[in-house]
This record gives C-alpha cells, structure tokens and sequence, in this order.
C-alpha cells in the first residue's frame, strides 16, 4: 500500500518542517510507503523556499508551486491530480489535523469496507466566531443542497484511489471538496479524531471570504435557491390575485378610495409575480449551461519538485 497526503499550503510555513516530520514517524510506524504532495497555493510567506528545501532532502516530497493563489479547493484538486497512492490524505497545514491521526483512518481503511473516511473533530480548537460561522454555514447548505452536512468533517479524511479517480474526473469549476467527495455515493463513515489549536499564525478565511465560499458553494451544488425565486414569485401571484378579490369587493360596495388606484396596484403587483417566476424559470436552465460551458483550467502550476515537469 502506497499512501499520498495531500496538503494545501498558505500561510503556514512555519509548521511546514514539523508536519513533515511527524508524517515520517508516523507512517514509518504503520510500515507504508507515502508520497506527501504539498502544494504551495500562491502563499506570501516562505513557505515555497521551505517546501523546496524538504524536497532536496526528502523524494517522497512532492512540491507543486501555483502560479497564484486559486484557493484552498483548487489546490487540493492540484494535489489529488498529482497524487499516485492507492489511498489519499486531505489535510491542512496548520498541524490542526494532527498526523498521528492518519493510523486511525488507516486502521479503517484496510478494513476494506470504506471508500471514504473523514476525520470528524470530536472539539474543534477554532475561535467561537469560526465554529458559529461554520455551524451556520452547514445548516444552510445542508437545506440548499437537500445532503446532509456536519460541522465537525472539513476535508481532513482519507479516500480511495477511485474516489480521487472519481473526483479528477469532474471538471466544474466551482470546487469545495467535502460536497464532491459525498457527491461521489461511495460508501463512507466517520473516525473520532482529536483536532489540535493551530500551532502559528492565524486563519486565512476571513468573514468575507467564507461569505464569498458559501455563496460559491451554493451556486455550485444545488439550484435550490433558483426554485425558491419560482416559488416566491408563485406566491406573490397569488397574493395580488386575492388581492385583486379585495378590491373588487370594495369597489362593488362603493368603498374604492381613489378611482383608477386599484387596478394600478394589482396590475403591478400581479406583473411583478410574473416576472419574477419567470426570470427564475429562466435561471435553472442559464446556470445549467454556464456550468457547462466554462473550459478554463481550475489551477495553473509553475513548478514541480520530484515530478516530471
């Protein structure tokens, strides 16, 4: 068994040397060979010049350098692409998913009866403005999407060669690993893992980037929100129709405050209903085609290290 690890780097440099130690440990104990591919997404610290000196030292070091910084899911892509392992480690490299976790998901995983096994963190080690966010984050897309979603499992996980063969071959552009891996309907279960503070420096998700990755994932996944507008228009329909019987009602006992006023409101009403159902009628199948259309690459690399260029 080969196994590939996986980590997306941006701004964390300084846990860079650790992490890779305490992989060597670690998988030196289970006696599996590894590959740990750490993708440097455009970070502004050092952490290529670190990544470059590990992969001198170390050829199970493999360092891919994107040419700028395309976000946390599309440097995980990058990694998955790269990786050859018959089982994949996603983690961070914060030391937040701690390695000497990986023998649990291992024990699991040869086991054989899994495809994917995600790290659920028993107590997340995060600020309460994080986990509230996250909490609210995942109620919202569990409804959107109609899946079930959990708080507690983030991409930390490991996952068989046809799941990763699975998902390198879906080619959206709009990326958020933890939904495409359940997309996949392999079978999967969870590992109580213990997840660590962050050994340096802070979060790089801001409040208006994780606003920005909800609305992204959103869109990405599901049309809920565009059958929602149908409905809403349906609704106003519907209102100023009952409305219109209102109207006439007063109109008929002569109680019509302004002559002209009623059918001005209930025609604006009764057209903007009808505007508004049909602009989202029209959306399903616009955001159906622009998912389709688009044939950029989701990552450009400028430089391999322990890889054919």
């Amino acid at each position: 068994m080969m196994i590939s690890i996986v980590v997306p780097v941006y701004k964390c440099a300084d846990s860079l040397v650790e992490l890779h130690q305490r992989v060597q440990v670690v998988l030196a104990k289970l006696q599996v060979d590894f590959e740990l591919i750490l993708v440097n997404d455009g970070s502004p610290d050092n952490a290529w010049s670190v990544i470059v000196d590990l992969a001198a030292r170390d050829t199970r070091v493999v360092g891919l350098q994107l040419t700028r910084n395309f976000g946390q899911h599309y440097a995980i892509t990058a990694g998955l692409q790269h990786s050859q392992g018959d089982w994949v480690v996603v983690m961070d490299g914060d030391l937040q998913d701690q390695p000497e976790e990986i023998e649990k998901l291992l024990h699991v995983a040869r086991a054989g009866q899994h495809d994917i096994i995600f790290a659920r963190r028993v107590q997340r080690f995060d600020s309460w403005l994080k986990r509230f966010s996250s909490a609210c984050f995942y109620q919202v897309l569990s409804y959107l999407t109609d899946t079930k979603q959990d708080s507690t499992i983030g991409n930390f996980g490991m996952y068989s060669r046809r799941v990763i063969d699975t998902l390198n071959a879906m080619t959206e552009h709009l990326r958020y690993f933890p939904v495409l891996v359940r997309w996949t309907g392999f079978t999967m279960t969870t590992v109580d893992v213990t997840h660590a503070a962050r050994a340096a420096g802070r979060s790089s998700y801001s409040l208006a980037k994780l606003v920005r990755l909800a609305f992204d994932v959103i869109i990405a996944f599901s049309d809920k929100p565009l059958r929602l507008t149908v409905k809403l228009g349906a609704v106003i329909a519907l209102g100023s129709f009952l409305f219109v019987l209102y109207v006439v009602g007063q109109s008929l006992y002569g109680t019509d405050p302004v002559e002209g006023w009623a059918s001005l409101i209930v025609s604006m009403w009764f057209l903007s209903g009808l505007i508004i159902m049909i602009l989202g009628m029209i959306g399903l199948y616009i955001g159906k085609m622009f998912d389709q259309v688009k044939h950029r690459p989701l990552y450009l690399v400028k430089t391999k290290l322990n890889l054919p260029q």
